[in-house]
């Protein structure tokens, strides 16, 4: 099973690299700016959760997609400690090139949206059990 779930990441990792450099962004960047076009004004702290990455991952994304004008960071009027990521116009208008990539990641696939869906499910459900299993401090 960890094999699988490694080289299916990395075959689908190997599919998005081309897609992805016609728009400028690594696999990384794009998650945080598939967030941002969901969520515009995320809390680093926020973006963090939902991507599961550390802060030594997630801040030097920012930083990159900050220095190629797509978001900037700003401090929060009702809490100085929260830095807010914000899109840029470029960011915002980034988002229609960026939408016919998942249809051709499903069409490689070779799955049903149905398919598809239950995969994410059941991942995701994966994912939840191992990081609790995590948490608990259990071997």
């Amino acid at each position: 099973m960890c094999f699988a779930l490694y080289s299916a990441s990395l075959a689908m990792t190997k599919l998005y690299k081309p897609l992805l450099s016609d728009l400028g962004l690594t696999y990384p960047q794009y998650l945080v700016m598939l967030v941002l076009w969901d969520h515009d004004g995320v809390s680093v702290s926020a973006l963090r959760e939902q991507l599961h990455l550390d802060y030594g991952t997630l801040t030097p994304l920012i930083k990159r997609l900050e220095s190629q004008g797509l978001l900037s960071r700003r401090r929060s009027a009702d809490d100085e400690r929260q830095v807010l990521i914000h899109l840029t116009e470029q960011g915002r208008d980034l988002r229609q090139k960026a939408m016919g990539v998942p249809p051709q990641v499903a069409s490689a696939s070779g799955c049903s949206l149905d398919e598809l869906d239950d995969l994410k499910n059941q991942l995701t459900a994966l994912r939840q059990r191992l990081h609790d299993h995590l948490e608990s401090g259990a071997p």
